[in-house]
């Protein structure tokens, strides 16, 4: 990692909450976009797309209900008006 310049971030030992939000995002990621597709994508650049696509998805076009129905982007946008 360190040749690639990515640091490497460790949570406290026996603290998971540490990474909470990321293990619910990955989490979130596998159940509505990965599993059950598993053999659709038929190379890693596909998979990597799609996955971009997914996280564009995920912050601009999927709606939450604890954001008042409103996706990522435009809940915070609309907190900065």
């Amino acid at each position: 990692l360190e040749g690639k310049g990515i640091q490497a971030s460790m949570s406290r030992k026996g603290n998971s909450p540490d990474n909470g939000m990321m293990e619910s995002f990955f989490g979130i990621l596998k159940s509505e976009m990965f599993y059950g597709y598993e053999k659709s994508f038929q190379s890693l650049k596909q998979l990597e797309q799609a996955i971009v696509d997914y996280i564009d998805y995920y912050n601009n076009k999927r709606i939450k209900v604890k954001l008042k129905g409103l996706s990522p982007v435009q809940y915070r946008t609309k907190s900065f008006q």
